[in-house]
């Protein structure tokens, strides 16, 4: 494995202090991998990397990820090799060294996918608009792969909800929602939180933890399962900011 000459360790500051809370209507949570960026396959060196730390060896099967939070994929990883996982504090740690190591990796070989520059910035103008993360990656991983990619303006990462603040992913978006309701001082709910991700199990979070769920088939998932899967809307990728704009005030509207 090639040495990496660079680590990644996150901003100690904090996100910007939130501007008045009646600016504030809609609250949007992204997915990161396959939605925002495309990892080119560092999320999975990661886990392999965090594995051989905890343990000693590599793992004999990769990572099962497709949508997963981080504590499920590595307590089916440990699973997968008949091992017990330790201490989720021992495993998050590992996962973050790994992460950290890999910033150079994802500077190189991961990318921003079509659209999004544009779909962020169309959202980030529009006033009333909060723009956070949903993801299972645990906040220094995703952290590391947003500001790899030159992500990182625009979004109130510090609202976001992360792989290490639940295992099941539908309890990720009442936690964005809290947060962003502590934050700005207002109520995020169903009726003005959008989740946009690329997998059923984005759609079975935002269905179950109370959003909006604009699908994008940007990952290894087609519009039809996106649709079957029972997203709001499903749209191709984000090329079309036009077609983003119309989908949202329709949720928003309905």
């Amino acid at each position: 494995m090639a040495v990496i000459s660079e680590t990644f360790r996150p901003a100690t500051v904090s996100s910007p202090a939130p501007p008045s809370a009646a600016e504030h209507g809609l609250l949007v949570l992204w997915d990161v991998d396959h939605t925002l960026v495309d990892n080119g396959g560092v999320s999975k060196e990661t886990y392999a990397a965090a594995f051989e730390e905890l343990t000693g060896v590599e793992p004999r099967v990769a990572a099962r990820t497709g949508g997963r939070t981080d504590r499920t994929i590595m307590r089916t990883m440990f699973a997968d090799q008949g091992l017990q996982m330790p201490r989720w504090a021992v495993v998050a740690g590992a996962l973050e060294r790994a992460g950290a190591a890999r910033y150079e990796a994802m500077r190189a070989r991961g990318s921003v996918l079509p659209g999004v520059l544009a779909a962020v910035g169309h959202l980030g103008s529009v006033p009333g608009t909060i723009q956070s993360v949903l993801t299972g990656n645990v906040r220094p991983n995703a952290e590391m792969k947003l500001r790899a990619q030159g992500l990182v303006d625009g979004f109130d990462l510090d609202v976001g909800a992360y792989g290490a603040d639940s295992e099941d992913r539908a309890d990720l978006v009442t936690c964005a929602q809290r947060r962003a309701s502590g934050r700005y001082g207002r109520r995020f709910d169903e009726r003005n939180t959008v989740l946009i991700g690329d997998t059923p199990r984005d759609v079975d979070a935002g269905r179950r933890g109370g959003a909006y769920v604009l699908a994008v088939a940007t990952g290894v998932h087609t519009v039809d399962q996106l649709t079957d899967a029972g997203a709001t809307a499903v749209l191709p990728d984000l090329a079309d900011v036009a077609a983003l704009r119309r989908h949202l005030a329709r949720l928003i509207d309905a």
